[in-house]
């Protein structure tokens, strides 16, 4: 198996500073994936139902206060839903057809998210009649919280075999 020599960012393995685009191999990508793997955005989603479902509990189970589990609650899916939705839409087919449609895609599937979880915020009041803001923001923030640690706990990279 051939192992792929870093080089410096604007530099030639030559040393030359002249950046020129060079393609990688079949080899050399599943070596760069293998170091590298991906998180399934679904995953992402699951871990923030997870986190929401408990935060949720939590809250009903401490105050005993039916209105901050439904804040908390409320507070989660205006994560989960917005995110479910981003997930969705890169995942799609049109998403991988080439790299300015996956580009673009992702700007626009963003934006629709920003979009729905303000439009959720602004909705609370009108959704749960006594709406604990605090509440709802914690519920908001532990949700998004679950990105990190859907980062940290991550497949760790597979070391290079030794060839």
């Amino acid at each position: 198996m051939t192992r792929i020599a870093p080089v410096p960012y604007g530099e030639e393995a030559d040393g030359s500073d002249e950046s020129e685009f060079v393609a990688l191999t079949a080899e050399q990508v599943q070596v760069l994936r293998a170091k590298h793997p991906s998180i399934s955005p679904w995953s992402v989603v699951a871990g923030q139902v997870g986190a929401g479902c408990l935060v949720t509990v939590v809250a009903w189970l401490l105050t005993d206060k039916p209105h901050i589990a439904w804040s908390v609650g409320y507070g989660a899916l205006a994560v989960v839903l917005p995110a479910a939705l981003f997930a969705r839409g890169l995942t799609g087919p049109l998403s991988s057809a080439n790299a300015s449609s996956a580009a673009l895609g992702f700007f626009v599937w963003e934006a629709v998210k920003v979009a729905l979880t303000v439009v959720m915020l602004v909705a609370a009041p009108k959704v749960i009649s006594e709406l604990s803001w605090p509440a709802m923001l914690a519920g908001l923030v532990v949700a998004m919280k679950v990105y990190w640690v859907a980062l940290a706990v991550r497949k760790k990279p597979v070391a290079p075999s030794k060839s």
